[in-house]
Protein backbone atom coordinates (compact mmCIF):
# COMPACT_ATOMS: atom_id res chain seq x y z
CA UNK A 1 0.00 0.00 0.00
CA UNK A 2 1.43 3.72 -0.87
CA UNK A 3 1.54 6.29 1.70
CA UNK A 4 -0.25 9.66 1.82
CA UNK A 5 -0.79 10.66 -1.55
CA UNK A 6 -0.42 14.42 -2.53
CA UNK A 7 -4.00 14.84 -2.22
CA UNK A 8 -4.32 13.55 0.89
CA UNK A 9 -1.11 14.82 2.82
CA UNK A 10 -2.52 17.99 1.88
CA UNK A 11 -6.15 17.57 3.14
CA UNK A 12 -5.11 16.39 6.31
CA UNK A 13 -3.07 19.25 6.52
CA UNK A 14 -5.75 21.86 6.03
CA UNK A 15 -8.25 20.54 7.68
CA UNK A 16 -6.91 19.19 11.01
CA UNK A 17 -3.84 22.15 11.24
CA UNK A 18 -2.81 22.66 14.64
CA UNK A 19 0.03 25.19 14.63
CA UNK A 20 1.47 25.19 18.51
CA UNK A 21 4.96 26.11 19.96
CA UNK A 22 6.29 27.23 16.85
CA UNK A 23 7.74 30.84 17.09
CA UNK A 24 5.91 32.79 14.16
CA UNK A 25 9.03 34.74 12.55
CA UNK A 26 7.06 36.78 10.32
CA UNK A 27 6.98 40.44 11.83
CA UNK A 28 3.78 40.78 10.47
CA UNK A 29 2.58 44.75 10.28
CA UNK A 30 -1.40 45.32 9.06
CA UNK A 31 -0.91 43.78 4.87
CA UNK A 32 -3.56 45.15 2.46
CA UNK A 33 -6.08 42.05 1.42
CA UNK A 34 -7.21 42.40 -2.09
CA UNK A 35 -9.09 40.12 -4.51
CA UNK A 36 -8.50 39.41 -7.63
CA UNK A 37 -12.66 40.38 -9.42
CA UNK A 38 -13.81 37.24 -11.39
CA UNK A 39 -14.76 39.67 -14.88
CA UNK A 40 -11.51 41.93 -14.72
CA UNK A 41 -9.48 40.25 -17.00
CA UNK A 42 -10.69 37.36 -19.75
CA UNK A 43 -10.06 33.43 -18.66
CA UNK A 44 -9.08 32.75 -22.21
CA UNK A 45 -5.76 33.72 -23.87
CA UNK A 46 -5.25 33.52 -28.21
CA UNK A 47 -4.43 30.12 -29.74
CA UNK A 48 -1.50 29.12 -31.44
CA UNK A 49 -1.67 29.59 -35.20
CA UNK A 50 -0.48 25.82 -36.06
CA UNK A 51 1.74 24.85 -39.01
CA UNK A 52 0.49 22.96 -42.10
CA UNK A 53 2.76 19.70 -40.80
CA UNK A 54 1.41 19.80 -37.04
CA UNK A 55 -1.16 17.47 -35.46
CA UNK A 56 -3.56 20.23 -33.66
CA UNK A 57 -5.95 19.87 -31.30
CA UNK A 58 -9.25 18.23 -32.40
CA UNK A 59 -11.51 19.96 -29.67
CA UNK A 60 -11.40 22.98 -27.55
CA UNK A 61 -7.44 24.29 -27.24
CA UNK A 62 -6.70 22.25 -24.15
CA UNK A 63 -8.61 19.37 -24.10
CA UNK A 64 -8.02 15.78 -24.79
CA UNK A 65 -11.68 14.68 -25.68
CA UNK A 66 -13.28 11.68 -23.81
CA UNK A 67 -13.06 9.79 -27.08
CA UNK A 68 -9.69 10.17 -28.11
CA UNK A 69 -8.95 8.82 -24.25
CA UNK A 70 -10.67 5.87 -24.51
CA UNK A 71 -8.78 5.21 -28.45
CA UNK A 72 -5.55 6.12 -26.94
CA UNK A 73 -4.62 9.27 -27.18
CA UNK A 74 -2.14 10.26 -29.89
CA UNK A 75 -0.79 13.54 -28.90
CA UNK A 76 -1.39 16.84 -30.56
CA UNK A 77 1.70 19.49 -31.25
CA UNK A 78 1.76 22.77 -32.60
CA UNK A 79 4.75 24.73 -33.60
CA UNK A 80 6.69 22.04 -31.35
CA UNK A 81 7.96 18.95 -32.50
CA UNK A 82 9.83 15.81 -30.54
CA UNK A 83 13.64 15.73 -31.49
CA UNK A 84 14.37 13.02 -28.71
CA UNK A 85 13.28 11.43 -25.38
CA UNK A 86 14.55 9.78 -22.36
CA UNK A 87 12.16 7.98 -20.75
CA UNK A 88 13.85 5.83 -18.31
CA UNK A 89 10.84 5.06 -15.11
CA UNK A 90 9.22 8.58 -16.13
CA UNK A 91 9.09 10.97 -13.55
CA UNK A 92 7.54 13.24 -11.20
CA UNK A 93 7.02 16.71 -10.40
CA UNK A 94 10.01 18.68 -10.79
CA UNK A 95 13.10 19.50 -13.33
CA UNK A 96 16.40 21.64 -13.33
CA UNK A 97 18.66 22.55 -16.04
CA UNK A 98 22.82 23.36 -15.61
CA UNK A 99 24.33 25.47 -18.85
CA UNK A 100 28.43 25.45 -18.25
CA UNK A 101 29.46 28.93 -18.90
CA UNK A 102 31.03 28.16 -21.74
CA UNK A 103 27.24 26.88 -23.66
CA UNK A 104 27.61 30.04 -25.35
CA UNK A 105 24.57 30.85 -27.93
CA UNK A 106 22.35 33.63 -28.45
CA UNK A 107 21.37 35.47 -24.68
CA UNK A 108 23.79 33.05 -22.84
CA UNK A 109 27.24 34.05 -22.20
CA UNK A 110 28.28 35.84 -18.66
CA UNK A 111 25.98 37.81 -17.00
CA UNK A 112 28.40 39.17 -13.93
CA UNK A 113 32.06 38.98 -14.03
CA UNK A 114 32.09 37.64 -10.61
CA UNK A 115 30.87 34.36 -11.33
CA UNK A 116 33.13 31.34 -11.21
CA UNK A 117 34.75 29.75 -14.43
CA UNK A 118 35.69 26.26 -12.74
CA UNK A 119 33.60 24.38 -14.99
CA UNK A 120 35.47 26.09 -18.17
CA UNK A 121 39.15 25.40 -16.25
CA UNK A 122 38.60 22.09 -16.33
CA UNK A 123 37.52 21.38 -19.65
CA UNK A 124 34.26 21.10 -19.80
CA UNK A 125 32.99 23.97 -22.29
CA UNK A 126 29.66 23.68 -23.38
CA UNK A 127 28.02 21.41 -21.54
CA UNK A 128 24.40 21.29 -20.41
CA UNK A 129 22.84 18.80 -17.86
CA UNK A 130 19.08 18.42 -16.81
CA UNK A 131 18.08 16.66 -13.66
CA UNK A 132 14.43 15.80 -12.41
CA UNK A 133 12.56 13.92 -10.01
CA UNK A 134 11.00 10.52 -9.81
CA UNK A 135 8.83 8.94 -7.41
CA UNK A 136 9.98 7.75 -4.41
CA UNK A 137 10.92 4.07 -3.49
CA UNK A 138 8.20 3.92 -1.19
CA UNK A 139 5.71 4.93 -4.12
CA UNK A 140 7.00 2.96 -6.90
CA UNK A 141 5.97 -0.42 -7.69
CA UNK A 142 7.79 -3.13 -6.36
CA UNK A 143 9.42 -4.48 -9.99
CA UNK A 144 10.69 -0.96 -10.28
CA UNK A 145 14.56 -1.53 -10.45
CA UNK A 146 16.65 0.26 -7.88
CA UNK A 147 19.43 1.58 -9.98
CA UNK A 148 16.83 4.05 -11.08
CA UNK A 149 15.74 6.17 -8.05
CA UNK A 150 16.29 8.51 -7.42
CA UNK A 151 17.01 12.26 -9.68
CA UNK A 152 18.42 11.01 -12.92
CA UNK A 153 21.41 12.99 -14.70
CA UNK A 154 20.60 13.50 -18.29
CA UNK A 155 23.69 15.06 -20.75
CA UNK A 156 21.55 17.12 -23.07
CA UNK A 157 24.16 19.15 -24.95
CA UNK A 158 23.37 17.57 -27.94
CA UNK A 159 19.78 18.08 -28.02
CA UNK A 160 19.14 15.26 -30.97
CA UNK A 161 21.36 12.84 -28.74
CA UNK A 162 19.92 12.26 -24.93
CA UNK A 163 22.59 10.58 -22.50
CA UNK A 164 22.02 9.71 -18.98
CA UNK A 165 24.95 9.58 -16.59
CA UNK A 166 24.18 8.32 -13.72
CA UNK A 167 21.32 8.55 -11.02
CA UNK A 168 21.45 10.83 -7.45
CA UNK A 169 20.23 8.53 -4.54
CA UNK A 170 20.86 10.63 -1.74
CA UNK A 171 17.92 11.30 1.38
CA UNK A 172 16.35 14.24 -0.47
CA UNK A 173 17.31 13.35 -3.99
CA UNK A 174 15.36 9.83 -3.99
CA UNK A 175 11.96 12.68 -4.23
CA UNK A 176 12.61 15.78 -3.83
CA UNK A 177 8.80 16.86 -5.32
CA UNK A 178 8.64 20.51 -6.43
CA UNK A 179 12.24 21.77 -4.12
CA UNK A 180 14.74 20.27 -7.21
CA UNK A 181 16.57 23.39 -7.68
CA UNK A 182 20.52 24.51 -9.43
CA UNK A 183 21.43 27.82 -8.44
CA UNK A 184 23.90 29.06 -11.29
CA UNK A 185 25.87 32.11 -9.46
CA UNK A 186 27.97 29.51 -7.03
CA UNK A 187 27.10 26.28 -9.51
CA UNK A 188 24.97 23.88 -6.95
CA UNK A 189 22.22 21.89 -7.13
CA UNK A 190 20.03 21.39 -4.19
CA UNK A 191 17.19 19.87 -2.39
CA UNK A 192 14.63 19.14 0.16
CA UNK A 193 13.38 15.87 1.26
CA UNK A 194 9.74 15.76 -0.30
CA UNK A 195 9.32 11.68 -0.25
CA UNK A 196 6.25 11.70 -1.88
CA UNK A 197 4.53 14.30 0.66
CA UNK A 198 5.99 12.41 4.28
CA UNK A 199 9.67 13.79 4.02
CA UNK A 200 11.98 15.22 6.76
CA UNK A 201 14.18 17.91 8.03
CA UNK A 202 17.19 17.52 5.22
CA UNK A 203 18.58 19.32 2.57
CA UNK A 204 21.00 17.70 -0.01
CA UNK A 205 23.49 20.36 -1.48
CA UNK A 206 25.56 19.26 -4.67
CA UNK A 207 28.68 21.00 -6.52
CA UNK A 208 27.90 21.15 -10.30
CA UNK A 209 31.44 23.19 -10.90
CA UNK A 210 33.52 20.18 -11.46
CA UNK A 211 31.51 18.35 -14.16
CA UNK A 212 27.49 18.42 -14.69
CA UNK A 213 27.35 15.00 -15.58
CA UNK A 214 28.67 13.94 -12.32
CA UNK A 215 27.46 16.20 -9.35
CA UNK A 216 29.54 15.95 -6.21
CA UNK A 217 27.39 15.99 -2.91
CA UNK A 218 28.81 18.26 -0.56
CA UNK A 219 26.06 17.73 1.59
CA UNK A 220 22.93 15.31 2.82
CA UNK A 221 22.17 16.49 6.05
CA UNK A 222 18.91 17.46 8.09
CA UNK A 223 18.25 21.54 9.50
CA UNK A 224 16.54 22.20 12.87
CA UNK A 225 17.47 19.50 14.78
CA UNK A 226 19.93 21.31 16.64
CA UNK A 227 23.19 19.78 15.07
CA UNK A 228 23.39 22.01 12.17
CA UNK A 229 24.18 25.17 14.86
CA UNK A 230 21.18 26.79 13.58
CA UNK A 231 17.95 27.04 14.75
CA UNK A 232 16.13 24.37 16.72
CA UNK A 233 12.75 24.11 14.74
CA UNK A 234 11.41 21.15 13.07
CA UNK A 235 10.84 21.18 9.20
CA UNK A 236 9.86 18.63 6.31
CA UNK A 237 10.77 19.62 2.61
CA UNK A 238 8.29 19.60 -0.20
CA UNK A 239 9.14 22.97 -1.94
CA UNK A 240 12.08 25.07 -1.86
CA UNK A 241 14.36 27.23 -4.11
CA UNK A 242 17.62 29.40 -4.11
CA UNK A 243 18.29 33.07 -3.44
CA UNK A 244 19.97 34.24 -6.64
CA UNK A 245 23.41 34.53 -4.64
CA UNK A 246 23.23 30.70 -3.61
CA UNK A 247 23.79 31.84 0.05
CA UNK A 248 20.09 30.70 1.41
CA UNK A 249 17.95 27.99 0.45
CA UNK A 250 14.17 28.25 1.24
CA UNK A 251 11.75 25.59 1.83
CA UNK A 252 8.10 24.84 1.92
CA UNK A 253 6.59 23.32 4.67
CA UNK A 254 3.42 22.24 3.41
CA UNK A 255 2.21 20.22 6.28
CA UNK A 256 3.00 22.50 8.49
CA UNK A 257 1.55 25.60 6.75
CA UNK A 258 5.39 27.46 7.37
CA UNK A 259 8.33 28.46 5.52
CA UNK A 260 12.48 28.62 5.98
CA UNK A 261 15.32 29.56 5.26
CA UNK A 262 18.69 27.53 5.38
CA UNK A 263 22.17 29.19 5.59
CA UNK A 264 24.38 27.76 2.71
CA UNK A 265 27.25 30.02 2.63
CA UNK A 266 29.23 26.82 3.77
CA UNK A 267 27.20 24.28 1.37
CA UNK A 268 28.93 21.32 3.21
CA UNK A 269 26.97 22.06 6.39
CA UNK A 270 23.93 24.26 6.13
CA UNK A 271 21.77 25.56 8.94
CA UNK A 272 18.43 27.16 9.62
CA UNK A 273 18.06 30.32 10.28
CA UNK A 274 14.36 31.24 10.05
CA UNK A 275 11.38 29.57 9.78
CA UNK A 276 7.69 31.25 9.89
CA UNK A 277 4.00 30.42 9.35
CA UNK A 278 1.67 31.48 6.73
CA UNK A 279 -0.40 34.65 7.67
CA UNK A 280 -3.68 33.76 6.03
CA UNK A 281 -5.90 31.78 8.19
CA UNK A 282 -6.50 28.70 7.01
CA UNK A 283 -3.91 28.81 4.15
CA UNK A 284 -0.79 26.56 3.82
CA UNK A 285 2.67 26.85 2.52
CA UNK A 286 4.10 25.98 -1.17
CA UNK A 287 6.74 27.59 -3.47
CA UNK A 288 8.20 30.51 -3.78
CA UNK A 289 11.02 32.63 -5.94
CA UNK A 290 13.41 35.46 -4.40
CA UNK A 291 14.33 38.70 -6.11
CA UNK A 292 17.72 39.29 -7.51
CA UNK A 293 19.28 41.08 -4.60
CA UNK A 294 17.80 38.82 -2.31
CA UNK A 295 15.53 41.29 -0.06
CA UNK A 296 12.26 40.24 -1.26
CA UNK A 297 10.56 36.98 -1.65
CA UNK A 298 7.15 36.02 -3.60
CA UNK A 299 5.99 33.38 -1.70
CA UNK A 300 2.69 31.04 -2.47
CA UNK A 301 -0.69 31.46 -0.02
CA UNK A 302 -2.37 27.84 -0.63
CA UNK A 303 -5.57 28.26 0.02
CA UNK A 304 -8.52 25.39 -0.71
CA UNK A 305 -11.89 27.21 -0.30
CA UNK A 306 -14.62 25.06 -0.75
CA UNK A 307 -17.12 24.37 -3.52
CA UNK A 308 -19.97 25.80 -1.02
CA UNK A 309 -18.11 29.46 0.19
CA UNK A 310 -17.10 30.16 -3.59
CA UNK A 311 -19.89 33.23 -3.91
CA UNK A 312 -19.88 33.35 -0.70
CA UNK A 313 -19.28 37.11 0.32
CA UNK A 314 -18.39 36.28 3.81
CA UNK A 315 -15.88 33.72 3.36
CA UNK A 316 -12.26 35.57 2.66
CA UNK A 317 -9.83 34.52 -0.54
CA UNK A 318 -7.20 32.75 0.88
CA UNK A 319 -5.15 31.70 -2.13
CA UNK A 320 -2.93 33.63 -3.59
CA UNK A 321 0.92 35.36 -4.01
CA UNK A 322 2.42 36.92 -0.51
CA UNK A 323 5.68 39.44 -0.96
CA UNK A 324 7.78 39.83 1.59
CA UNK A 325 10.96 42.19 2.55
CA UNK A 326 13.66 39.64 3.45
CA UNK A 327 16.13 41.62 3.95
CA UNK A 328 16.89 40.94 7.52
CA UNK A 329 17.48 36.89 6.71
CA UNK A 330 19.69 38.21 3.67
CA UNK A 331 21.91 40.38 5.97
CA UNK A 332 21.95 38.02 8.31
CA UNK A 333 19.96 40.07 11.36
CA UNK A 334 20.02 37.98 14.47
CA UNK A 335 16.38 36.23 15.00
CA UNK A 336 15.46 37.35 11.35
CA UNK A 337 11.85 38.34 10.63
CA UNK A 338 10.45 38.46 7.16
CA UNK A 339 8.29 41.10 6.94
CA UNK A 340 4.97 40.81 4.90
CA UNK A 341 4.73 44.06 2.40
CA UNK A 342 1.61 43.17 -0.03
CA UNK A 343 -0.74 40.16 -1.17
CA UNK A 344 -3.38 39.37 -3.60
CA UNK A 345 -5.71 36.42 -3.25
CA UNK A 346 -8.16 35.60 -5.38
CA UNK A 347 -11.21 32.62 -4.99
CA UNK A 348 -10.66 31.79 -9.02
CA UNK A 349 -7.93 29.47 -8.02
CA UNK A 350 -6.92 27.39 -5.35
CA UNK A 351 -3.91 25.47 -4.38
CA UNK A 352 -1.46 28.67 -5.13
CA UNK A 353 2.21 26.86 -6.70
CA UNK A 354 4.64 29.50 -7.01
CA UNK A 355 5.50 32.66 -8.33
CA UNK A 356 8.00 34.48 -11.03
CA UNK A 357 9.01 37.61 -10.39
CA UNK A 358 9.86 39.09 -14.00
CA UNK A 359 10.22 42.78 -15.92
CA UNK A 360 8.54 43.06 -19.02
CA UNK A 361 9.82 45.90 -20.56
CA UNK A 362 10.97 47.58 -17.94
CA UNK A 363 8.17 47.21 -15.39
CA UNK A 364 7.86 44.93 -12.68
CA UNK A 365 5.65 41.91 -12.29
CA UNK A 366 5.00 38.61 -11.08
CA UNK A 367 3.92 35.49 -12.27
CA UNK A 368 1.80 33.45 -10.04
CA UNK A 369 0.88 29.80 -10.80
CA UNK A 370 -2.31 28.06 -9.46
CA UNK A 371 -2.26 24.07 -8.91
CA UNK A 372 -6.11 24.11 -8.41
CA UNK A 373 -9.04 25.49 -9.59
CA UNK A 374 -11.86 27.59 -8.26
CA UNK A 375 -13.33 25.90 -5.07
CA UNK A 376 -10.72 23.37 -4.88
CA UNK A 377 -9.13 20.20 -6.68
CA UNK A 378 -11.00 18.55 -9.30
CA UNK A 379 -14.00 16.73 -8.49
CA UNK A 380 -17.49 15.93 -9.00
CA UNK A 381 -18.67 18.80 -6.49
CA UNK A 382 -15.78 21.60 -7.11
CA UNK A 383 -16.90 21.21 -11.30
CA UNK A 384 -20.57 21.54 -10.47
CA UNK A 385 -19.93 24.95 -8.15
CA UNK A 386 -17.07 26.29 -10.39
CA UNK A 387 -19.11 26.37 -13.45
CA UNK A 388 -22.48 27.17 -11.73
CA UNK A 389 -20.27 30.64 -10.34
CA UNK A 390 -19.26 31.46 -14.01
CA UNK A 391 -15.49 30.32 -12.65
CA UNK A 392 -12.84 28.26 -14.06
CA UNK A 393 -12.75 25.38 -12.64
CA UNK A 394 -9.09 24.59 -13.51
CA UNK A 395 -5.99 26.60 -12.31
CA UNK A 396 -3.97 28.77 -14.22
CA UNK A 397 -1.19 31.50 -14.22
CA UNK A 398 -2.29 35.00 -13.56
CA UNK A 399 0.09 37.95 -14.09
CA UNK A 400 0.15 40.48 -11.76
CA UNK A 401 1.49 44.04 -11.51
CA UNK A 402 3.42 44.69 -8.39
CA UNK A 403 5.11 48.62 -9.61
CA UNK A 404 3.47 48.98 -5.72
CA UNK A 405 4.26 45.95 -4.00
CA UNK A 406 1.98 46.64 -1.21
CA UNK A 407 -1.00 46.75 -3.70
CA UNK A 408 -0.46 44.13 -6.33
CA UNK A 409 -2.67 44.43 -9.23
CA UNK A 410 -4.19 41.54 -11.71
CA UNK A 411 -3.43 42.62 -15.16
CA UNK A 412 -4.07 38.88 -17.01
CA UNK A 413 -5.23 35.26 -17.05
CA UNK A 414 -3.33 32.90 -18.85
CA UNK A 415 -6.00 30.30 -19.40
CA UNK A 416 -7.16 27.78 -22.21
CA UNK A 417 -10.34 26.98 -24.10
CA UNK A 418 -10.93 24.49 -21.28
CA UNK A 419 -10.86 27.20 -18.59
CA UNK A 420 -13.51 29.27 -19.63
CA UNK A 421 -16.75 28.00 -17.55
CA UNK A 422 -18.60 28.86 -20.41
CA UNK A 423 -17.21 25.68 -21.52
CA UNK A 424 -17.98 23.38 -18.83
CA UNK A 425 -20.77 21.12 -20.51
CA UNK A 426 -17.93 20.15 -23.23
CA UNK A 427 -15.01 19.36 -20.97
CA UNK A 428 -16.65 17.98 -17.77
CA UNK A 429 -17.56 14.30 -19.26
CA UNK A 430 -13.35 14.02 -20.16
CA UNK A 431 -12.67 13.72 -16.64
CA UNK A 432 -15.18 10.78 -15.25
CA UNK A 433 -13.38 8.50 -13.29
CA UNK A 434 -10.67 11.37 -12.23
CA UNK A 435 -9.86 14.00 -9.41
CA UNK A 436 -7.17 15.98 -8.62
CA UNK A 437 -4.87 17.36 -11.64
CA UNK A 438 -6.63 17.46 -14.73
CA UNK A 439 -6.58 20.13 -17.07
CA UNK A 440 -4.61 23.04 -16.13
CA UNK A 441 -1.57 24.43 -14.75
CA UNK A 442 1.32 23.33 -12.50
CA UNK A 443 4.59 24.64 -12.82
CA UNK A 444 5.67 27.36 -15.22
CA UNK A 445 9.12 29.57 -16.12
CA UNK A 446 10.31 32.09 -18.26
CA UNK A 447 12.98 33.15 -21.41
CA UNK A 448 14.93 35.63 -19.08
CA UNK A 449 13.00 36.85 -15.54
CA UNK A 450 14.85 40.52 -16.38
CA UNK A 451 13.37 41.22 -19.79
CA UNK A 452 10.92 38.42 -20.19
CA UNK A 453 8.95 37.83 -23.65
CA UNK A 454 8.13 33.85 -23.04
CA UNK A 455 6.06 31.96 -20.42
CA UNK A 456 6.09 27.75 -20.64
CA UNK A 457 4.19 25.84 -18.28
CA UNK A 458 3.42 22.07 -18.03
CA UNK A 459 -0.50 21.94 -18.08
CA UNK A 460 -0.84 18.37 -17.02
CA UNK A 461 -3.44 16.72 -19.29
CA UNK A 462 -2.98 19.76 -21.43
CA UNK A 463 0.53 18.98 -22.26
CA UNK A 464 3.29 21.47 -22.31
CA UNK A 465 1.93 25.74 -23.34
CA UNK A 466 4.05 28.60 -24.45
CA UNK A 467 2.94 32.27 -24.25
CA UNK A 468 4.13 35.36 -25.83
CA UNK A 469 3.94 37.97 -22.83
CA UNK A 470 5.61 40.74 -24.47
CA UNK A 471 2.36 42.31 -23.87
CA UNK A 472 1.11 41.28 -20.48
CA UNK A 473 -2.20 42.69 -20.78
CA UNK A 474 -2.83 40.43 -24.02
CA UNK A 475 -0.40 37.03 -23.34
CA UNK A 476 -1.04 34.48 -26.56
CA UNK A 477 -0.41 31.23 -27.36
CA UNK A 478 2.43 30.44 -30.16
CA UNK A 479 3.16 26.56 -29.29
CA UNK A 480 1.80 23.46 -27.56
CA UNK A 481 3.07 19.83 -27.04
CA UNK A 482 1.36 17.24 -25.65
CA UNK A 483 2.63 13.94 -25.88
CA UNK A 484 1.30 10.72 -26.59
CA UNK A 485 -0.46 8.62 -24.02
CA UNK A 486 1.40 5.33 -22.74
CA UNK A 487 0.49 2.24 -22.63
CA UNK A 488 2.35 0.39 -19.79
CA UNK A 489 2.62 2.70 -16.68
CA UNK A 490 5.77 4.19 -15.68
CA UNK A 491 7.30 3.28 -12.41
CA UNK A 492 8.75 6.41 -11.55
CA UNK A 493 5.82 8.52 -11.97
CA UNK A 494 3.36 9.55 -9.61
CA UNK A 495 0.41 9.74 -11.81
CA UNK A 496 -0.16 5.86 -11.44
CA UNK A 497 1.05 6.48 -7.88
CA UNK A 498 -2.04 8.39 -7.40
CA UNK A 499 -4.48 6.01 -9.12
CA UNK A 500 -5.29 8.74 -12.03
CA UNK A 501 -3.59 6.80 -14.61
CA UNK A 502 -5.01 4.96 -17.46
CA UNK A 503 -3.51 3.04 -20.14
CA UNK A 504 -3.37 5.41 -23.03
CA UNK A 505 -4.63 8.60 -21.36
CA UNK A 506 -3.59 11.62 -21.69
CA UNK A 507 0.20 12.11 -19.44
CA UNK A 508 0.60 14.78 -16.65
CA UNK A 509 2.83 17.53 -17.57
CA UNK A 510 4.21 19.29 -14.10
CA UNK A 511 7.57 20.49 -14.29
CA UNK A 512 9.39 23.84 -14.96
CA UNK A 513 9.85 23.95 -18.74
CA UNK A 514 13.46 25.07 -20.00
CA UNK A 515 14.08 27.22 -23.05
CA UNK A 516 16.92 27.69 -25.01
CA UNK A 517 17.05 30.21 -27.00
CA UNK A 518 20.25 29.63 -28.97
CA UNK A 519 19.27 26.72 -30.62
CA UNK A 520 15.13 27.24 -30.87
CA UNK A 521 14.63 24.31 -28.43
CA UNK A 522 13.06 23.45 -25.19
CA UNK A 523 13.30 20.48 -22.52
CA UNK A 524 10.74 19.45 -19.72
CA UNK A 525 9.37 16.44 -18.18
CA UNK A 526 6.00 14.49 -18.49
CA UNK A 527 5.34 11.77 -15.65
CA UNK A 528 4.64 9.09 -18.22
CA UNK A 529 6.73 10.24 -21.34
CA UNK A 530 9.85 11.49 -19.00
CA UNK A 531 12.53 13.43 -20.25
CA UNK A 532 10.97 15.66 -23.41
CA UNK A 533 13.33 17.34 -26.19
CA UNK A 534 11.40 19.76 -28.13
CA UNK A 535 12.07 22.32 -31.30
CA UNK A 536 10.70 25.21 -32.13
CA UNK A 537 8.97 25.59 -35.85
CA UNK A 538 11.35 28.34 -37.65
CA UNK A 539 10.28 31.84 -36.95
CA UNK A 540 7.75 31.05 -34.38
CA UNK A 541 10.85 31.42 -31.44
CA UNK A 542 13.36 32.95 -30.47
CA UNK A 543 11.61 36.33 -31.20
CA UNK A 544 14.08 39.01 -31.95
CA UNK A 545 14.33 40.34 -28.39
CA UNK A 546 14.49 36.98 -26.73
CA UNK A 547 17.57 36.06 -24.37
CA UNK A 548 17.77 32.69 -22.27
CA UNK A 549 21.10 33.37 -20.21
CA UNK A 550 21.79 30.41 -17.45
CA UNK A 551 20.51 31.06 -13.99
CA UNK A 552 17.23 34.05 -15.29
CA UNK A 553 14.86 31.50 -16.33
CA UNK A 554 13.98 29.05 -13.16
CA UNK A 555 12.02 30.24 -9.90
Amino acid sequence: MHPLTRTSVIRVAFFGTVLTGVAMLSGLGSPNQAFAGEASAPWVVPKAKCGPHDHPETGLQGQVAAPLRAAGFKGFNCNLELISQDQIDGANWQSAEWRDRGHLGRGDGDRDGDDDDRGLARGHRGRVCAYHGSASPKASPPTRNPAHYGVPVVDVTDPDHLVTTGFLQTTSMLDPWESLKVNERRQLLGADNGQNGGGGPEIDIYDLSQDCRFPQLLASAPVGTGTDGGLVHKVTGHEGTWAPDGLTYYGGDLGAGQYYAVDTTDPRRPKLIAAWHVPVAGALSHGMSISEDGTRGYFSSLGFGAPASITDPTVPATNGMLIYDLSQIQNRVPNPQPILVGQLLWKDGSVNQHAIPVKIDGKPYVISVDEGGTGGGTSTAQLAAACAAGMSPFPMPRIIDISDETNPKLVSRVGLETHDPKNCAQVVPDLVGLSIFTYGSHYCSVDDKRNATTLACGFFNSGIRVFDIRNPKHPREIAYFNPPGVTVASPGSNHSGFGQWRAGGPDWCSAQVHLNASNGTLWSTCQDNGLLMLKFAKHVWPFEDTKTPAGSSED
